[in-house]
């Protein structure tokens, strides 16, 4: 809402002297307000909270020139001329109806770090998908790393795209985490190319419907130069590149877990081969690494490593950086994080799954499971999951605020599956949910926390659940 009505790609933009308002505080709107004060803007920054954060970081802003209205992030100030906005303020809020009554563009932190930069700029390598973004990205900031590139993972991943562009640190590439609330308020954003890794329903509260949530994934490929990197096994993600309108010459790269067709990424006999950045890849290879060379080797990391691969080869990066970058890689905390071996049982820690589509991956990854889920469901639904996990589930253990919405559809698809239903939110929930797994689990299984929901009933976050889980192990153990 109002921000397709900017749609000059042409770079270096005047703020001298405009008025601008930026909607929200937090790790986005700090930095942007700066930016744009620098650049000689009439900065004004508008709020919804009022609480200490936010009164401080408002103290920060006001000593440097800068107004800030606490407590109100719905009207907009007068004589606004550009509105800049945290990313996950929602499309339907007031100040955006009347930023799109009164003709003013409205544009995100990535865009404005997309119109700030310089004319000799790093090129971006975007990704994007409902799950494995994080990872993805990390893996192809470490691919680029072994090539020799000045690089560094940035965007949704925590670091800032405007420190990393107006910083004095400089790049030769740059390896860009784009979530679907940073897309849609980025009309103007051109990548180098770019990768949709999976599309499932997510965050649909947001952009109010499934195809608006796959519209603005995207935009990942518009105006893409070299290569659309798409998902084999998700026919939508190939979709998304049918439609987009990239340059002359941009090709079409798929990524599979089989074996790859001429333009695509695939596994062959335990390798990583590439037919798409190949002489004569009607008849040609090349190996790029063994699946060996993936932590974890689980189906959806491997898929993962495929699309970081086939961005850094649409960048020109030698097959043998594929493989030095993959060997050098370790993912992040809780993510299908192996914490203990106790009695022939594997305890391992995926507390980052925090949606179906990713609680269906994890799972795929192993044979036989007791699986410890429930949280937030955030209006999911799970029959698709756990009809598809029934044959390797061994027992389940339920937590949280909508573990019954699990418990039916085990109910109804696995109704052989033992099932625990801890009904207990205090800090001792974890400890009793993994000492519960421990008594179903016999050895060869893995006690595998894969909650598909939101943590946020029962813990801070997806980390604090993690290492609640992982403390518990420990403590069992001992």
């Amino acid at each position: 809402m109002g921000s397709g009505q900017v749609t000059s790609t042409s770079g270096l933009f005047d703020f001298q002297g405009k008025h601008v308002t930026v909607a929200g505080l937090g790790v986005s709107g700090v930095p942007a307000a700066k930016a744009l004060h620098t650049r000689g803007a009439v900065v004004t920054v508008v709020n919804d909270g009022d609480d200490a954060r936010a009164r401080e970081q408002a103290a920060e802003l006001e000593a440097l020139g800068i107004t800030v209205r606490l407590g109100d992030g719905s009207t907009l100030p007068e004589g606004t001329e550009l509105v800049v906005t945290a990313p996950g303020w929602q499309p339907g809020k007031p100040l955006f109806r009347a930023a799109e009554q009164a003709g003013v563009p409205v544009w995100g932190d990535v865009e404005l770090a997309w119109r700030l930069r310089g004319p000799d700029a790093a090129p971006w390598l975007a990704v994007t998908g409902t799950n494995g973004k994080t990872t993805t990205v990390q893996m192809l900031a470490s691919i680029l790393k072994a090539a020799g590139l000045r690089t560094a993972a940035v965007g949704n991943i925590g670091v800032s795209l405007l420190d990393a562009v107006l910083g004095e640190e400089e790049y030769d590439v740059l390896a860009v985490e784009l979530s679907s609330y940073q897309l849609h308020w980025a009309p103007s954003l051109r990548a180098h190319s770019g990768a949709v890794l999976n599309l499932a329903p997510d965050h649909l509260d947001w952009h109010g419907s499934m195809e608006a949530y796959a519209r603005d994934k995207g935009r990942i490929y518009e105006g893409n130069k070299v290569a659309c990197v798409y998902n084999v096994a998700d026919p939508a993600t190939e979709d998304l590149v049918r439609e987009a309108d990239v340059e002359e010459g941009c090709r079409a790269i798929g990524f599979t877990l089989g074996a790859p067709g001429p333009s695509q990424l695939g596994v062959v006999d335990g390798i990583l081969v590439d037919r798409a950045f190949v002489e004569n890849r009607q008849k040609n290879a090349q190996e790029l690494a063994e699946v060996s060379d993936v932590h974890p080797p689980a189906p959806h990391n491997i898929a993962n490593a495929l699309a970081a691969a086939a961005l850094a080869r649409a960048f020109g990066v030698p097959a043998s950086a594929v493989r030095d970058g993959l060997r050098a890689f370790r993912p992040d905390a809780h993510r299908i994080a192996h914490v203990a071996d106790l009695d022939g049982v594997a305890y391992v820690d995926d507390s980052k799954a925090t949606n179906t589509h990713a609680a269906e991956a994890s799972l795929a990854a192993y044979e036989s499971i007791v699986w410890i889920a429930g949280g937030l469901a955030k209006g999911a639904t799970f029959d698709e999951l756990v009809a598809t996990s029934a044959k390797r589930l061994r027992g389940a253990v339920l937590i949280g605020a909508d573990r019954a919405l699990i418990r039916d559809a085990l109910a109804r698809h696995a109704p052989e599956v033992p099932v625990v239903d801890l009904d207990r939110t205090d800090t001792g929930a974890m400890l009793q949910a993994v000492a519960e797994a421990k008594r179903l689990a016999r050895p060869g299984d893995t006690v595998l926390l894969a909650p598909a929901c939101a943590s946020m009933d029962m813990f801070t976050n997806y980390n604090q659940r993690g290492d609640a889980f992982a403390a518990a192990v420990r403590e069992l153990g001992a």
